[in-house]
């Protein structure tokens, strides 16, 4: 007998439901909110944000920077893919959890769009790994989720950003719950880890996503024990990532990444 509740089966009409309806309704606000952000205008172009090209950043729930990406397509298209569980590398390798991301940034870049291809390479880089290096010293970690360190550039003025919650006020509680998010960071270094091993030959900095995230999960856990025992929280420095996964401020030349250089 099928179930009543939320989730049952069509009423005797048979009538299929709308693909819109079908989502949990986490998901459907989460992907009205993200809709909601990226009909915001860029106020140097004119346009909306979901058709301008630029820079992207990724925050989960305590607001520490976890991705940083660039797109030559547009936002709605790049971001959209990241968010709404299409196809990128980054979700392939299983580098990154949608559902971790609570916030978004984006920087946008229209004024390089009519740019010669190699000027506008430069500019979208630099504006990248100006970006990146900006994440890398707001995170606890010193070290973010990318498994492409973006190309060493010279580091600009960052512009206009824009950033956005992408989770609902009235579901955060839930979401953001330590043992929900242990369980999830734990299910995806699995994920990511199995990757490593299926494929074997995968780039070092699929490797060192792998050391990231398991540091990312040993830290909250950590958190949630001291919290269980009355204790106060361990200090980020507890763990040396550096010390761990070597710089991050650049490649050390692995040429046989697969990941799409528009992901990195």
């Amino acid at each position: 007998m099928g179930s009543r509740g939320i989730a049952s089966y069509n009423d005797a009409d048979g009538k299929p439901p709308s693909k819109r309806s079908m989502p949990t309704r986490f998901v459907q606000r989460f992907r009205q909110l993200l809709s909601d952000a990226l009909a915001n205008v860029d106020e140097a172009s004119g346009k909306k944000l979901n058709k301008c090209i630029g820079v992207y950043a990724f925050y989960d729930y305590d607001g520490e920077p976890i991705y940083v990406g660039q797109t030559w397509e547009d936002f709605g298209t790049r971001v959209g893919r990241h968010l709404r569980g299409q196809r990128t590398d980054t979700l392939a390798y299983r580098i990154l959890d949608p559902f971790e991301v609570a916030e978004m940034e984006l920087y946008p870049a229209e004024d390089a769009r009519a740019l010669p291809k190699a000027e506008k390479t430069a500019a979208i880089d630099a504006l990248e790994y100006s970006v990146y290096l900006t994440a890398i010293e707001r995170s606890k970690y010193r070290a973010i989720l990318n498994e492409k360190i973006p190309p060493v550039s010279p580091r600009i003025t960052l512009p206009r950003s824009y950033r956005f919650p992408l989770v609902p006020n009235d579901m955060r509680e839930d979401r953001e719950h330590p043992d929900v998010r242990i369980a999830r960071r734990a299910e995806t270094l699995a994920r990511v880890a199995a990757v490593a091993h299926e494929r074997g030959e995968v780039s070092s900095g699929l490797r060192r996503v792998i050391v990231i995230q398991a540091v990312r999960l040993a830290d909250l856990a950590a958190a949630r024990l001291a919290y269980a025992e009355g204790r106060s929280r361990p200090a980020a420095t507890a763990i040396d990532v550096q010390g761990l996964v070597g710089s991050v401020m650049a490649e050390y030349g692995d040429e046989d990444s697969e990941a799409d250089s528009t992901d990195a």
